[in-house]
């Protein structure tokens, strides 16, 4: 009989005492153990079983579980008579940051400061420990949500101490979903506060900390050392790319196939393969996300379980905003194409907005893209970055990254359509009317300056161009920045089926106040350009006549658009 799928249960006890459908993964306890790092990070993407693990982890090794080996027998890490003495035996400090979503940094410093009250308020007990000295007293009652920066930072390396002091054995820290404060500071605006404030913690918990066993966070990226943890040397760092606990956090294809033939689904695992596996961590390959199979099993129905469980305003902010080559880039991925790029694991959110690379770093770190191969040593010799060639992880984030697009365009979208099917259509009166009403109103939304410029209008043209790739990719291959003839074209609609729908060139130029007089010289420089450099040469040789081939030309002056049709 099949177990009862649970959603969004993270508690390792109560899957386990209610029988829930749960896939065995306590040897990530033995290897962790067994690797004796003092500090390890490890990152996955979001609704990758980081919770439950965590969960799971504090209830093998604390004291609090004590006698509760009832939870692991049955399961791999019960096997081991070592570990079935070790199980109950450590002091351990669990904390998670996933629910610190603030605003502001007031707000985050405070929920911070209230979640290490609650700790101590959960060891009230130890402030009438014969062996705390008066300081130490003094030190416990004034932990509070508005304890000043010095204790706040100090909390967790005391609290350890008195652990240490009752117990006689060091304490073990879980942090999970570390790094959730500091993504919301970026998009807030207060990073700096945020990074100052937690960078003291961590070097008074995980350095400095003489009553510490061992530690483990977790997180989605890996934020540079420069930013929070600063003379932190002791930390052993997991990435996607990393080799250690490859299966530790998400499904195996054979867990799945073996979830989905207790289900009932067995006839299904091609078809969910193709929608859900893609996941690569290090050298193993064939990882699916756990939250979208739990759903399928409860549901049976395919559906972007996993790219809609959170917000993806902050990579949608990124690639709407990103540069020419961020979306070009992004535009070959869309297509199913695979794009090579350096990538630094090391995440400096300081920089998403200008450099290139932290885009694709973070995009790989939270699971949209992976790693299907790298080219290291040879860039390394340079001093500059690993080189991966990524790829879109599957399906359903394809779907994702899809509606994503279209939402861009959501507050014009009949003008948007209209336009889509007056091109389709040859009409230039209509295309000239809607397009002005859609750069009107999205123009801005494609740059972060204030000014309409040069740039603005490549982005504009850009993500314009990602949206034609949505809505048509199904009559067209939709190509931008290629060479054709003698030259790059800007874009190409090159119909799948040429007797049924005409080839279409769209080159787009600004408003040059010094070389041309009016928008019309700009547009017809547009076309000249097109004949010019022999754009059509690739279609032509295609087989596609010149009379089943449409050229225009969009002339922006900010976001003022004319369009004009040559041949």
């Amino acid at each position: 009989m099949a177990r009862t799928v649970a959603i969004g249960v993270q508690n390792f006890e109560k899957m386990i005492t209610n029988h829930c459908f749960y896939v065995d993964k306590t040897e990530f306890i033995r290897e962790w153990w067994e690797r004796k790092d003092d500090v390890t990070l490890i990152t996955r993407p979001r609704r990758f079983g980081k919770t439950l693990n965590m969960s799971m982890a504090e209830q093998f090794f604390s004291v609090d579980y004590k006698n509760r080996g009832d939870l692991f027998q049955g399961l791999s890490i019960w096997n081991y008579a070592k570990y079935r003495e070790l199980q109950g035996t450590y002091p351990v400090l669990s904390l998670s940051f996933a629910n610190i979503k603030e605003k502001n940094y007031s707000n985050a410093r405070k929920k911070i400061c209230q979640m290490i009250a609650q700790l101590y308020a959960k060891y009230a007990f130890l402030r009438k420990c014969e062996f705390l000295e008066d300081e130490d007293r003094e030190f416990f009652g004034r932990i509070s949500a508005d304890m000043d920066d010095v204790d706040a930072s100090m909390a967790l390396h005391y609290l350890s101490k008195y652990l240490y002091l009752y117990y006689g054995k060091k304490v073990i820290i879980l942090l999970d979903e570390y790094d959730t404060p500091m993504q919301e500071a970026y998009v807030g605006g207060y990073w700096e506060e945020l990074t100052s404030f937690t960078r003291g913690m961590f070097h008074a918990m995980f350095k400095t900390n003489p009553w510490l066993e061992r530690a483990v966070m977790t997180g989605i990226t890996r934020i540079s050392k420069e930013s929070i943890f600063s003379d932190l040397n002791n930390i052993k760092v997991v990435t996607a790319t990393s080799d250690e606990y490859a299966v530790s956090f998400g499904f195996t294809e054979k867990e799945v196939f073996a979830a989905l033939d207790e289900c009932n689904l067995g006839g299904e695992k091609e078809k969910v393969k193709q929608w859900y596996d893609g996941f690569i961590f290090g050298k193993h390959s064939d990882i699916y996300n756990p939250w979208s199979i739990l759903n399928f099993l409860d549901t049976g129905k395919y559906r972007t379980y996993w790219a809609n469980t959170s917000s993806n305003s902050l990579v949608s902010k990124l690639l709407r905003e990103g540069n020419r080559r961020v979306k070009e880039k992004f535009e070959r991925l869309l297509q199913g194409e695979s794009i090579w790029t350096p990538v630094d694991e090391q995440i400096v959110y300081s920089q998403l907005d200008e450099n290139e690379t932290a885009v694709w770093s973070l995009l790989l770190a939270s699971g949209y893209l992976k790693a299907l191969n790298q080219e290291e040593e040879e860039l390394l010799a340079f001093g500059e970055e690993a080189c991966y060639e990524l790829a879109v992880t599957n399906y359903e984030v394809e779907r994702m990254f899809h509606n994503m697009v279209r939402g861009w365009f959501q507050k014009v979208d009949a003008d948007y359509n209209d336009f889509v099917k007056a091109m389709l259509q040859d009409n230039i009166k209509a295309m000239n009317i809607y397009m002005n009403e859609i750069s009107m109103e999205i123009f801005s939304s494609f740059d972060t300056g204030k000014k309409p410029s040069r740039r603005t209008s490549e982005r504009f043209y850009h993500g314009f161009v990602l949206g034609l790739l949505v809505d048509l990719r199904k009559r067209y291959i939709i190509t931008s920045n290629r060479e054709s003839g003698y030259g790059r074209y800007d874009v190409m609609l090159e119909p799948r089926n040429p007797g049924t729908d005409d080839a279409i060139i769209l080159e787009f130029k600004v408003f040059d106040g010094e070389e041309e007089g009016t928008l019309q010289d700009t547009a017809e420089a547009a076309l000249l350009q097109i004949e010019e450099r022999a754009y059509a040469l690739q279609l032509t040789k295609r087989g596609i006549s010149k009379e089943h081939i449409r050229c225009y030309g969009f002339a922006f002056q900010g976001s003022n658009v004319l369009i004009m049709e040559g041949r």
